[in-house]
């Protein structure tokens, strides 16, 4: 399925090359693998599909062989939600102490074994043990946060080993990079959280401009505010870094934990998955 980054690169180039072609025999969109801001979701929904046809969002995993929530076209739709669960997925929000909860963020777990489920990490079964069931008893934990809404739909906010504390708040990436995407010269961004002696962890923002926008310290000002007055003063970013790129798979996922190691000097790991590579060296030289 399409990807939001992708969405936000077709963005750049205006409406008018849609408008170009024939696009009655699309019936759907499918997207997976990454999580959705309202900008992108909404130009593909009301510009490519006439806001007439649905974006059919899904989210599983590899280790699940298959997915753990879809959507279906038949259904009502909002902005960047999932229908809920695939069929015989007994899949749930839950808060710090593994109960239900609704209208709030929680871990994406499930409360029934799938046929699908991998059995094990090769040669490696204490690391599984920790990474899927340690929460809590006969609990599958995927690592994912999510909420489900009033009206039963679900949404993916993002990776949960992602999440930035800054003084004790809990902050999601993708809260902070919605914000930034919908300025008006932001096409892209990526948030990190860094080291703090005094909060613990501070935020620091990559954010690729559109055509026509050019990097600045009022720029810079002008979008820290933004999210001062959108989250609060303590979840101001310790800095907004302009880069050309941002590291991406060859699906168009925005690799967050190599950026964070290009921007601590840190060994990046593998990167043998990155389309751009280039992208990390930006990453360590970006102003």
């Amino acid at each position: 399925g399409i990807s939001p980054t992708l969405v936000r690169g077709l963005i750049k180039f205006g409406d008018e090359p849609v408008k170009k072609h024939d696009l009655s025999s699309l019936r759907l969109v499918g997207s997976t693998g990454e999580v959705w801001n309202p900008d992108p979701w909404l130009w593909l929904f009301n510009t490519v599909l006439e806001g007439k046809r649905p974006i059919i969002n899904y989210s599983g995993g590899t280790e699940l062989a298959g997915g753990i929530i879809m959507g279906n076209p038949l259904l009502p739709l909002k902005p960047c939600a999932i229908s809920g669960p695939c069929p015989g997925m007994a899949a749930d929000v839950v808060d710090e102490n593994g109960s239900s909860v609704r209208n709030q963020v929680g871990e994406l777990v499930i409360r029934q074994p799938w046929i699908g489920m991998t059995r094990g990490f090769w040669k490696d079964p204490q690391r599984y043990e920790e990474t899927y069931w340690s929460r809590w008893p006969n609990v599958w934990v995927h690592g994912d946060w999510a909420a489900v809404d009033e009206d039963g739909l679900w949404y993916v906010l993002g990776r949960s080993d992602d999440t930035i504390k800054v003084g004790g708040k809990r902050l999601g990436p993708a809260e902070v990079e919605s914000i930034l995407v919908n300025h008006p010269a932001v096409t892209e961004a990526a948030v990190i959280g860094v080291p703090d002696e005094i909060k613990g962890s501070e935020v620091v923002c990559f954010c690729v401009l559109k055509p026509g926008h050019t990097a600045s310290q009022s720029l810079r000002d002008e979008l820290m505010e933004k999210v001062a007055v959108e989250l609060g003063k303590p979840l101001k970013p310790r800095e907004i870094k302009f880069v050309k790129d941002l590291p991406k798979t060859r699906n168009a996922k925005v690799m967050r934990r190599i950026i964070r190691a290009a921007y601590l000097r840190e060994d990046a790991g593998d990167t043998s998955a990155l389309e751009n590579p280039g992208a990390v060296e930006e990453i360590r030289k970006a102003q």
